[in-house]
Protein backbone atom coordinates (compact mmCIF):
# COMPACT_ATOMS: atom_id res chain seq x y z
CA UNK A 1 0.00 0.00 0.00
CA UNK A 2 1.26 3.66 -0.86
CA UNK A 3 0.07 6.53 0.87
CA UNK A 4 0.66 10.18 0.77
CA UNK A 5 0.91 11.79 4.14
CA UNK A 6 0.14 15.97 3.35
CA UNK A 7 1.86 18.47 5.51
CA UNK A 8 4.06 16.19 7.41
CA UNK A 9 6.05 19.24 8.34
CA UNK A 10 4.64 22.78 7.97
CA UNK A 11 6.34 25.19 5.33
CA UNK A 12 7.99 26.93 8.57
CA UNK A 13 9.23 23.44 9.55
CA UNK A 14 10.66 22.93 6.73
CA UNK A 15 12.40 26.47 6.47
CA UNK A 16 14.23 25.77 9.80
CA UNK A 17 15.25 22.35 8.80
CA UNK A 18 16.76 23.21 5.62
CA UNK A 19 18.69 26.26 7.02
CA UNK A 20 20.09 23.44 9.29
CA UNK A 21 20.73 20.70 6.68
CA UNK A 22 21.98 23.32 3.74
CA UNK A 23 24.59 24.77 6.22
CA UNK A 24 26.21 21.25 7.35
CA UNK A 25 28.67 19.41 5.24
CA UNK A 26 27.52 16.66 2.53
CA UNK A 27 29.50 13.93 1.64
CA UNK A 28 29.05 11.06 -1.19
CA UNK A 29 25.88 9.60 -0.80
CA UNK A 30 27.14 5.86 -1.00
CA UNK A 31 28.30 6.43 2.31
CA UNK A 32 24.97 3.96 3.59
CA UNK A 33 24.72 1.86 0.32
CA UNK A 34 24.59 -1.78 -0.16
CA UNK A 35 26.48 -3.95 -2.91
CA UNK A 36 23.82 -3.20 -5.48
CA UNK A 37 22.69 0.34 -4.62
CA UNK A 38 26.26 1.62 -4.90
CA UNK A 39 25.90 0.70 -8.52
CA UNK A 40 23.20 2.33 -9.39
CA UNK A 41 23.22 5.38 -6.81
CA UNK A 42 24.75 9.37 -7.46
CA UNK A 43 23.69 11.45 -4.84
CA UNK A 44 25.10 13.59 -1.86
CA UNK A 45 24.21 12.56 1.85
CA UNK A 46 24.40 13.85 5.33
CA UNK A 47 27.08 12.04 7.39
CA UNK A 48 24.65 9.59 9.59
CA UNK A 49 25.41 10.61 13.13
CA UNK A 50 26.21 14.07 12.50
CA UNK A 51 25.18 16.94 14.35
CA UNK A 52 23.27 18.60 11.83
CA UNK A 53 21.44 14.90 10.63
CA UNK A 54 20.68 14.27 14.34
CA UNK A 55 18.95 17.33 15.21
CA UNK A 56 17.26 17.87 11.68
CA UNK A 57 15.96 13.63 12.23
CA UNK A 58 14.39 14.32 15.73
CA UNK A 59 12.55 17.05 14.13
CA UNK A 60 10.87 14.51 11.77
CA UNK A 61 10.64 11.97 14.63
CA UNK A 62 8.47 14.37 16.29
CA UNK A 63 6.44 15.10 13.58
CA UNK A 64 5.91 11.54 12.71
CA UNK A 65 4.62 10.82 16.48
CA UNK A 66 2.38 13.71 16.13
CA UNK A 67 0.61 12.45 12.51
CA UNK A 68 -2.57 10.10 13.68
CA UNK A 69 -1.93 9.10 9.37
CA UNK A 70 1.08 8.20 9.65
CA UNK A 71 0.47 5.90 13.16
CA UNK A 72 -2.66 4.54 11.63
CA UNK A 73 -0.90 3.30 8.39
CA UNK A 74 2.55 2.57 9.76
CA UNK A 75 1.94 0.42 13.05
CA UNK A 76 5.50 1.74 13.76
CA UNK A 77 7.57 -0.35 16.01
CA UNK A 78 11.00 1.08 15.17
CA UNK A 79 11.31 4.27 12.81
CA UNK A 80 14.97 4.21 11.66
CA UNK A 81 16.78 8.06 12.19
CA UNK A 82 15.76 9.92 9.24
CA UNK A 83 18.45 10.37 6.99
CA UNK A 84 18.99 13.26 4.19
CA UNK A 85 19.91 13.08 0.67
CA UNK A 86 20.39 15.89 -2.49
CA UNK A 87 20.14 15.20 -6.21
CA UNK A 88 21.70 17.75 -8.44
CA UNK A 89 23.66 18.14 -11.79
CA UNK A 90 22.10 14.61 -13.47
CA UNK A 91 22.50 13.15 -9.88
CA UNK A 92 20.05 10.01 -9.77
CA UNK A 93 19.06 6.59 -8.51
CA UNK A 94 18.78 4.04 -10.64
CA UNK A 95 15.93 1.04 -10.15
CA UNK A 96 16.91 -1.07 -6.74
CA UNK A 97 15.12 -2.70 -3.72
CA UNK A 98 16.24 -0.89 -0.25
CA UNK A 99 17.88 -3.41 2.11
CA UNK A 100 15.45 -6.19 4.05
CA UNK A 101 17.76 -4.89 7.27
CA UNK A 102 19.24 -2.25 8.34
CA UNK A 103 21.43 -0.93 10.84
CA UNK A 104 22.80 2.71 12.21
CA UNK A 105 26.41 3.11 11.95
CA UNK A 106 26.59 2.96 15.27
CA UNK A 107 24.62 -0.46 15.66
CA UNK A 108 22.27 1.21 18.11
CA UNK A 109 19.49 0.64 16.13
CA UNK A 110 18.63 -2.57 13.59
CA UNK A 111 15.30 -2.99 11.92
CA UNK A 112 13.40 -5.15 9.49
CA UNK A 113 12.86 -2.52 6.85
CA UNK A 114 9.41 -3.72 6.56
CA UNK A 115 8.31 0.42 4.95
CA UNK A 116 10.36 3.02 3.19
CA UNK A 117 9.68 6.70 3.67
CA UNK A 118 10.49 9.81 1.78
CA UNK A 119 9.64 13.56 2.97
CA UNK A 120 9.86 16.06 0.34
CA UNK A 121 12.29 18.64 1.63
CA UNK A 122 11.88 21.02 -1.63
CA UNK A 123 9.16 22.65 -4.11
CA UNK A 124 8.17 20.92 -7.12
CA UNK A 125 8.81 23.75 -9.26
CA UNK A 126 12.55 24.44 -7.69
CA UNK A 127 13.70 21.13 -9.80
CA UNK A 128 13.68 19.22 -13.10
CA UNK A 129 13.23 15.56 -12.65
CA UNK A 130 14.12 13.91 -9.78
CA UNK A 131 10.60 12.08 -9.86
CA UNK A 132 10.30 8.73 -7.30
CA UNK A 133 8.95 6.19 -9.49
CA UNK A 134 7.81 3.10 -7.78
CA UNK A 135 6.83 0.08 -9.11
CA UNK A 136 3.89 -2.36 -7.88
CA UNK A 137 1.53 -4.75 -9.21
CA UNK A 138 -0.45 -2.03 -10.84
CA UNK A 139 2.39 -0.06 -12.99
CA UNK A 140 4.59 2.34 -12.11
CA UNK A 141 3.43 5.08 -10.06
CA UNK A 142 5.18 8.76 -9.97
CA UNK A 143 5.88 10.82 -7.15
CA UNK A 144 6.75 14.32 -6.56
CA UNK A 145 5.16 16.05 -3.81
CA UNK A 146 5.05 19.74 -2.14
CA UNK A 147 7.57 20.30 0.46
CA UNK A 148 6.68 18.59 4.25
CA UNK A 149 4.54 16.08 2.63
CA UNK A 150 5.52 12.83 2.46
CA UNK A 151 5.44 9.20 1.00
CA UNK A 152 5.11 5.84 2.66
CA UNK A 153 5.54 2.34 0.50
CA UNK A 154 6.44 -1.13 1.02
CA UNK A 155 10.47 -1.39 1.15
CA UNK A 156 10.12 -4.46 -1.23
CA UNK A 157 9.00 -2.35 -3.61
CA UNK A 158 11.22 -1.70 -7.06
CA UNK A 159 12.03 1.83 -6.97
CA UNK A 160 14.10 4.86 -8.65
CA UNK A 161 14.61 8.50 -8.69
CA UNK A 162 14.91 10.03 -11.97
CA UNK A 163 18.07 12.58 -12.77
CA UNK A 164 18.11 15.85 -11.51
CA UNK A 165 18.22 18.17 -14.58
CA UNK A 166 17.74 21.98 -13.20
CA UNK A 167 18.13 22.61 -9.29
CA UNK A 168 18.04 20.33 -6.27
CA UNK A 169 16.06 17.68 -4.42
CA UNK A 170 16.57 17.58 -1.13
CA UNK A 171 14.75 15.23 1.19
CA UNK A 172 14.57 12.88 3.71
CA UNK A 173 14.92 9.58 3.73
CA UNK A 174 14.23 6.55 6.21
CA UNK A 175 12.49 3.27 6.64
CA UNK A 176 9.97 1.66 9.52
CA UNK A 177 9.98 -1.74 10.99
CA UNK A 178 6.00 -1.98 11.95
CA UNK A 179 4.47 -3.93 14.50
CA UNK A 180 2.25 -5.77 11.60
CA UNK A 181 5.16 -7.40 9.25
CA UNK A 182 2.95 -8.27 6.32
CA UNK A 183 1.61 -5.49 3.93
CA UNK A 184 -1.80 -7.15 2.88
CA UNK A 185 -2.57 -7.18 6.97
CA UNK A 186 -1.33 -3.40 7.43
CA UNK A 187 -3.47 -2.69 4.49
CA UNK A 188 -6.44 -4.28 6.11
CA UNK A 189 -6.33 -3.01 9.21
CA UNK A 190 -5.88 0.80 8.48
CA UNK A 191 -8.82 0.85 5.99
CA UNK A 192 -10.92 -0.57 9.27
CA UNK A 193 -9.29 2.00 11.25
CA UNK A 194 -10.49 4.85 9.21
CA UNK A 195 -13.35 3.30 9.05
CA UNK A 196 -14.17 3.57 12.14
CA UNK A 197 -13.08 6.95 12.55
CA UNK A 198 -15.68 8.12 9.92
CA UNK A 199 -18.30 6.25 11.48
CA UNK A 200 -17.56 7.73 15.16
CA UNK A 201 -18.28 10.97 13.65
CA UNK A 202 -21.43 10.09 12.36
CA UNK A 203 -23.00 7.75 14.72
CA UNK A 204 -21.36 8.27 17.89
CA UNK A 205 -18.08 6.63 19.47
CA UNK A 206 -20.41 5.04 21.93
CA UNK A 207 -22.61 2.91 19.14
CA UNK A 208 -22.61 -0.44 20.11
CA UNK A 209 -22.30 -1.63 16.52
CA UNK A 210 -19.35 0.62 16.79
CA UNK A 211 -17.52 -0.87 19.32
CA UNK A 212 -17.95 -4.20 18.28
CA UNK A 213 -16.62 -3.31 14.90
CA UNK A 214 -13.48 -1.39 17.30
CA UNK A 215 -13.15 -4.73 19.34
CA UNK A 216 -12.59 -6.37 15.96
CA UNK A 217 -10.30 -4.52 15.05
CA UNK A 218 -8.37 -4.38 18.02
CA UNK A 219 -8.31 -8.57 18.23
CA UNK A 220 -7.08 -8.84 14.48
CA UNK A 221 -4.32 -6.35 15.68
CA UNK A 222 -3.66 -8.53 18.93
CA UNK A 223 -3.12 -11.23 16.31
CA UNK A 224 -1.03 -10.00 14.09
CA UNK A 225 1.42 -8.17 16.07
CA UNK A 226 4.74 -8.48 17.08
CA UNK A 227 5.88 -6.48 19.90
Amino acid sequence: MMLHIPQLLTKDEVRELRALIDAAEWIDGNATSGTQSALAKRNQQLPEGSAAASAAGEAILDALSRNPLFVTAALPQTVFPPLFNRYAGGEMFGMHVDNSVRQSRDGSVRIRSDLSATVFLTEPDDYDGGELLVEDTYGVHEVKLPAGDMILYPAHSLHEVTPVTRGARVSSFFWIQSMVREDARRALLFQMDIAIQQLAGKVGAGAPELVSLAGAYHNLLRMWAEV
